[in-house]
């Protein structure tokens, strides 16, 4: 995919994350970047890329047990 979109992509799962837990966007962005789940996100290999913002953010909630 081309780094704007997955730029996009990443912020809109930030987002999403730090409205789902009630944190800041800074305090979400370390989460998602520091997860099993960003790692996944980063290989195209692992088609995690090509899921739903909303798949994701539940995959990286089961990761954090939130």
């Amino acid at each position: 995919m081309k780094d704007q979109v997955l730029w996009r992509k990443t912020a809109r799962i930030v987002s999403l994350l730090a409205d789902r837990l009630s944190i800041d966007p800074e305090r979400a962005m370390s989460l998602f970047y520091n997860s099993r789940t960003y790692s996944l996100f980063t290989n195209p290999d692992s088609g995690l890329q090509l899921r739903s913002d909303e798949y994701i953010l539940n995959d990286l909630l089961r990761e954090l047990e939130v």
